[in-house]
């Protein structure tokens, strides 16, 4: 039974993770079928995003003041009914509307999903359920456009938001069926009004800037500028707010234990960059090695293949061992497997390719499951949803950041590297004049002499991004370090009880 609430609670966040990705492919045939343009139509992501990304931290709050089984169950519920709206919507507005309630309600199952684990689970199979939570976290993403992209060619666009209804449904009413006996009673706190208004203003403002701020050209755009200004002040004052509030609206004392702490980051730093890397392959490989957007799929689904298989092996020597080793091993793995892709070449195959993906795979339980456990087991009982929120809000921003730095830098050194070849290649026309002598014409030699300097820009572009993800990961997994030795083994299920 155990396991089945687990299966449920797990499900909840996949669908829910799924959720921030599903839509990217499809926004195209969404503007289509809605009469606008592909700039309104990443609207459609960007709703989402700033909604989840406001109630994800105030998690803990509504979790103490209306019972965690109770909010998990209704955000649930309103999840799959908010999905079943926007497949019905026949305008752009209703679906923007109808993403931001989804957005709304599936901000809480993330980090609820995890702390209801760590509740009804006993102390000794609480790393194994860690593990199975985990991996929803990091397989959703990238499943999303590989489904998004196959149901949008086979059915139609509603259908990405169809297949939520069923599923929310069904496991809200059973979650509830299984859980309500672990409900706690709830503490009827003030309202941090100011709190609450603060957080919407500097969390939405950074949401946008970092949306929307490639297609605006970033600080060159005056709504960037003031957006970035709204959203450094909003979160100063924040900052101030919260800590001098008796009851905040979101607990940022839980910062105090360093062990805490020093998980966020280097959690936030990793997934920063497997987000970064999860974002250029596909992009690199749908747009300049001829592969279709299920195939580029398939390629970086087999991270997630081979660490499936693993996890079952992290989630049990995380209760046997100091957890810093684990993450140290299991987050250095993955950046030396980024270092082996800065080799890559435009000459590769299927197989080239999918390879140093599957050996990440392998190492990515050993940094997301014992990473998880020592955070929660580093603050009190009463604090586990509220650090559950904020460790789920930050790691969710730092996927955000990533994705938008990612694709900006990309752009930009692909530019830079072009300039650097067009003055190298074929400086002495031998190459222009073999080509003339085939029988092409001059503006096709030309077309096809700047088509090989565009590929080779590229591909040195995709290789100096990997060395520079290679280094974050490298520096995240030093950064454990920093975490104080546990004064026992750790439990991530210890608090639950």
């Amino acid at each position: 039974m155990l396991w089945f609430a687990a299966i449920i609670l797990a499900a909840a966040n996949f669908i829910a993770v799924l959720d921030m990705t599903i839509a990217n492919v499809s926004v195209p045939t969404i503007a289509g079928a809605m009469g606008a343009t592909s700039s309104q139509g990443t609207w459609v992501i960007t709703s989402y995003a700033v909604a989840e990304a406001i109630t994800v931290p105030l998690t803990g709050w509504l979790a103490a003041r209306f019972g965690a089984v109770r909010v998990f169950t209704i955000a649930m519920a309103m999840f799959g009914i908010f999905s079943g709206l926007c497949g019905l919507a026949n305008s752009l507005g209703m679906l923007v509307f109808a993403r931001i309630c989804q957005g709304f309600a599936g901000g809480p199952l993330m980090p609820l999903s995890q702390t209801l684990l760590l509740r009804i689970f006993p102390k000794e199979k609480a790393p194994a359920a860690i593990g199975l939570w985990s991996m929803t976290t990091l397989v959703a993403p990238v499943l999303g456009p590989i489904l998004g992209g196959y149901l949008c060619d086979d059915f139609s666009w509603p259908w990405i938001f169809y297949i939520n209804l069923p599923i929310a449904v069904l496991c809200a009413a059973m979650a509830w069926q299984l859980l309500k006996r672990y409900e706690k009673n709830p503490v009827i706190n003030p309202i941090d009004k100011v709190g609450l208004g603060l957080l919407v203003i500097w969390v939405g403002a950074l949401q946008l800037v970092l949306d929307e701020g490639k297609e605006l050209d970033w600080f060159a755009s005056t709504e960037i500028v003031l957006l970035s200004l709204v959203a450094a002040v909003g979160f100063v004052i924040f900052l101030i707010w919260e800590f001098h509030e008796e009851h905040p609206i979101v607990d940022l004392r839980v910062f105090r234990h360093r062990g805490f702490s020093v998980s966020v980051l280097t959690i936030s730093v990793a997934f920063a960059a497997f987000f970064a890397a999860n974002v250029l392959t596909p992009q690199w490989l749908q747009s300049f090695m001829g592969y279709t957007s299920t195939k580029a799929g398939m390629v970086t689904a087999w991270t997630g293949i081979f660490a499936v298989f693993v996890a079952p092996v992290a989630a049990g020597l995380s209760s046997k061992t100091d957890p810093r080793r684990l993450v140290f091993g299991g987050v250095a793995w993955l950046g030396l497997m980024t270092l082996w892709r800065t080799f890559a070449t435009t000459d590769m195959g299927y197989w080239d390719i999918a390879m140093p993906l599957m050996f990440m795979g392998l190492g990515l339980p050993f940094f997301f499951i014992p990473t998880t456990g020592l955070a929660m087991a580093s603050v009190e009982e009463r604090e586990m949803d509220s650090a559950a929120g904020l460790m789920n809000f930050l790691r969710t921003l730092s996927g955000a950041f990533a994705t938008s730095m990612v694709t900006t830098v990309w752009d930009n050194q692909i530019s830079r590297n072009h300039a650097e070849l067009v003055g190298l290649t074929d400086t002495d026309l031998s190459v222009q004049k073999m080509l003339e002598s085939s029988g092409m014409a001059i503006d096709v030699v030309r077309g096809t002499i700047d088509s090989l300097v565009t590929s080779q820009s590229v591909m040195l572009a995709t290789n100096q991004l990997m060395m520079g993800i290679a280094v974050a990961f490298l520096v995240a997994a030093s950064v454990i370090w920093l975490a104080p030795k546990p004064s026992r083994v750790v439990e991530p299920g210890a608090g639950g009880h």
